[in-house]
């Protein structure tokens, strides 16, 4: 394990709205995944990974730029951001000044396709072609609609430049029923791209469906099919898609030469529950709202002969990080004229090591909270408007939480409410001595601001250093650094949470 080749394929696996429960391997009860429960049980487990906005657009150019979406601004402020997708009337998407993955990619020498939705904008200077990918099949946005072809056109689907029809004309998808042949085409495009490419270069497929976006749908072999329903059909459908993928890298001898990752955008869409949303588990609240169930994602590695089998890590990941690590995987460096917020995952795929880092929950541009260790502190919290709970919209059905489950938004930045997500992963129940666990969190912030940059985390093995971070060899981790630990421990006998912060410090 841990030998790297030249230039291995890259295959990524973004879905639409999928939550973290809605895999066997996570605990959904009907067990109805197993192609993706065999991936994880040859590869590796993710089940701390995060997308970088609760919805699908700005998440989605997280992902090919490795910024958050604050950096790379593809984000929007109405109503502190509940509609940032990219829909006919909005003009914008991603800017020309952002370099996207498989334009770097281009340097190692890689073919790359896009298979599904886009989102990062309609216009021709937004196309996916513009911004590095060879080829693209699907469209700019997700499967809204039918329009009336007068005021609004149906949502159009590309093959590369060329219009090649639209979606409930050319591409029919039955509201009533369910039934579309989407999800069947997008796998037939991966197939033949994966089977013209992988004896000539190596090749990047980024394969967008988005089944399990709200009207979900799937095709008539596997309508009726799950015990979940329509949802349930569509996600099956998925499942048999990607093994058909794994299984045609085997036949074509190129599995240990492919990195595969398979993640969401966000989490489920519970405004869509019960019909047509997924699960988000044990966490609290879904898609749209940057409590866990929002932005907390299942997320699985394969790379056979390279990440051993059965693995489990508890490294905090991004969908930021599948940019960094892509290019670490092609012997790239990411840019070095703006912030990269992605880490490189190789040494925890690879050799197992866990590396202590920030998760930031942004809703458009508000840093709504921050997560350290297993440590999460809102400096605001929100759902949505009374308004618009009052008229039956409800990102958090059946899960109330008094005072942290807001319809107004709250300031708690003086006095954070913090929960342990090990102990308290549905965000129940706020730890007292608040205060003093902030105070330390922003000392940890504040250090890792001034002594290293995201993508690589300094560290030191030196008595006396102030570097936050302590190599482990035996553990194959990093620690808080002494300094670090002492900087915490003089901050809580000050406030008198001394027995708070030994717990802190220790899990951390």
């Amino acid at each position: 394990m841990g030998r790297r080749p030249a230039a291995p394929n890259i295959l990524l696996l973004l879905m639409d709205d999928m939550g973290w429960g809605d895999l066997g391997v996570y605990g959904e009860p009907s067990r109805e995944t197993p192609n993706l429960d065999r991936m994880a049980a040859e590869g590796m487990l993710f089940p701390n990974f995060y997308s970088a906005n609760p919805l699908c657009s700005p998440s989605r150019a997280a992902l090919l730029t490795g910024r958050l979406p604050i950096r790379n601004g593809f984000y929007t402020t109405n109503a502190h951001a509940r509609n940032a997708y990219t829909p006919q009337e909005i003009v914008g998407g991603i800017p020309d000044s952002e370099q996207l993955l498989p334009e770097l990619l281009k340097k190692a020498g890689y073919v790359s396709k896009i298979v599904g939705k886009w989102h990062l904008g309609h216009r021709p200077q937004f196309h996916p072609l513009k911004h590095g990918f060879d080829e693209w099949f699907g469209s700019p946005n997700c499967h809204f609609g039918p329009y009336d072809n007068k005021a609004r056109p149906n949502i159009p689907v590309y093959r590369d430049w060329e219009m090649v029809g639209r979606y409930y004309e050319e591409f029919p998808i039955n509201l009533k029923t369910g039934e579309a042949n989407l999800t069947q085409i997008y796998l037939q495009e991966a197939l033949d791209f994966i089977k013209r490419q992988a004896r000539h270069h190596p090749f990047f497929l980024y394969w967008a469906v988005d089944a399990t976006h709200a009207p979900v749908y799937a095709s008539k072999p596997f309508l009726g099919t799950s015990q979940r329903g329509r949802y349930g059909d569509a996600v099956r459908e998925i499942d048999d898609s990607v093994g058909k993928m794994l299984e045609l890298l085997h036949d074509l001898h190129v599995a240990d030469n492919t990195f595969v990752f398979f993640t969401s955008d966000n989490g489920a869409a519970l405004i869509s529950a019960p019909e047509q949303a997924g699960s988000n588990g044990p966490f609290l609240c879904g898609k749209q709202t940057t409590f866990e169930g929002g932005m907390r994602e299942p997320a699985l590695a394969w790379w056979p002969g390279h990440i051993a089998a059965g693995q489990v890590s508890h490294q905090l990941g991004s969908i930021m990080d599948l940019f960094t690590t892509s290019l670490a995987l092609a012997g790239l460096t990411p840019p070095r004229d703006r912030a990269i917020d992605g880490l490189n995952l190789l040494p925890a795929l690879l050799q197992g090591w866990l590396m202590d880092r920030p998760v930031f929950y942004y809703r458009g541009d508000t840093l709504m909270a921050t997560t350290l260790g297993q440590h999460k502190a809102h400096f605001w919290t929100w759902t949505n408007s009374w308004e618009n709970f009052r008229q039956g919209i409800d990102f958090c059905p059946g899960q109330n939480v008094s005072g942290v489950t807001t319809h107004s938004l709250e300031d708690h930045t003086k006095l954070p409410l913090i929960f342990h997500l090990g102990r308290d992963p549905g965000e129940r129940f706020p730890l007292s001595g608040g205060r003093c666990l902030f105070r330390c969190m922003l000392a940890i912030l504040e250090m890792i601001e001034n002594g290293e940059k995201a993508s690589s985390l300094q560290t030191s093995s030196e008595p006396g250093t102030t570097a936050p971070w302590t190599l482990d060899s035996q553990h194959r981790k990093l620690r808080p650094s002494r300094h670090l630990v002492e900087l915490c421990n003089r901050i809580f006998v000050k406030t008198k949470g001394i027995q708070t912060l030994h717990v802190f410090a220790l899990e951390f």
